[in-house]
This record gives structure tokens, C-alpha cells and sequence, in this order.
């Protein structure tokens, strides 16, 4: 359980194998990185949903696409700020390796990354309330972490 996400981190975890190591550990955290991306960006997309469907957006559908577009920019930029939170190193039999990591962001520097974004753009600015997207977003993380 201290690998899953919670209401305060994005977790993944992935092992990689290869004959060398350090592809293996290449391919680990490449699988890592790519699965937390994919609940980050799942995540806002549903924050983003339940976001422009309880305001009145000036022209929602274009909110959302440009909100979606900067979530893209902010999880790839997060990306680099991911931290390695524990990793295994096993020899195969056939003299290859396992290589098992987890990692983690955090839910606030997602925040962080959204609202810097948001504030450098001034037609999503407009739109935009800081308090009830951290609302949305932290109550989503707390499902998140239930069901897991």
C-alpha cells in the first residue's frame, strides 16, 4: 500500500528486464513515468470535467480544450520533478535482471504547475477560480486514494 496513491502523492510503480542493467532500470522508470502521467492526466481531466460542469464558462468547450492542452505541459514538466521512493535489483537465472522502482510527485506540485500555468495565460485566467479547482482537484484525489 505505501506504492499506491494517496491523497497527498501520485505513485507508480514498474519493473523493467534486460539482460543489462541499466537498460532495465532504463525501462522500469520509462514505464513508471509513462503510468504516472497517465493518472496525473486522467486525474485533471476528470477535475477538469466536474470544473467547467459547476461554473459558468464563457465558452466551456474551448476551456476545456486549452485547460487540457496545459495539463499536458504540466505533467510533462512535473515529470522532472518526480522522486525515486524505493527500487529492487534481482539476477535472473539467466543472468539478465529484474529492476523494480517506484516513484512519486506530489498532488501540490501538480497544483503548483496548473495555477503557475493558469496565471500566465490570461483567457484561462478569466475563467478561472484557484480555490474551487484545488476543491475539485483534492477531492478527487481523495477518491483516488479509496479505492486503491
Amino acid at each position: 500500500s505505501k506504492y499506491k496513491s494517496d491523497k497527498e502523492f501520485f505513485r507508480a510503480k514498474q519493473v523493467g528486464k534486460s539482460p543489462d542493467l541499466a537498460t532495465a532500470k532504463k525501462i522500469a522508470l520509462l514505464n513508471a513515468k509513462a503510468e504516472l502521467a497517465g493518472n496525473i492526466k486522467s486525474l485533471i481531466k476528470r477535475v477538469t470535467d466536474e470544473y467547467t460542469n459547476q461554473r459558468t464558462v464563457g465558452d466551456k468547450q474551448e476551456f476545456e480544450n486549452k485547460f487540457e492542452e496545459l495539463s499536458r505541459e504540466v505533467v510533462n514538466q512535473t515529470l522532472t520533478d518526480v522522486k525515486l521512493i524505493d527500487e529492487k535489483i534481482f539476477k535472473e537465472q539467466d543472468g539478465g535482471y529484474s529492476y523494480w522502482t517506484a516513484i512519486e510527485v506530489s498532488k501540490q506540485s501538480i497544483l503548483e504547475g496548473v495555477n503557475n500555468k493558469i496565471s500566465k495565460n490570461e483567457k484561462l485566467q478569466l475563467d478561472y477560480d484557484k480555490k474551487k479547482f484545488e476543491d475539485i482537484f483534492n477531492s478527487e484525489m481523495d477518491k483516488m486514494s479509496k479505492e486503491q
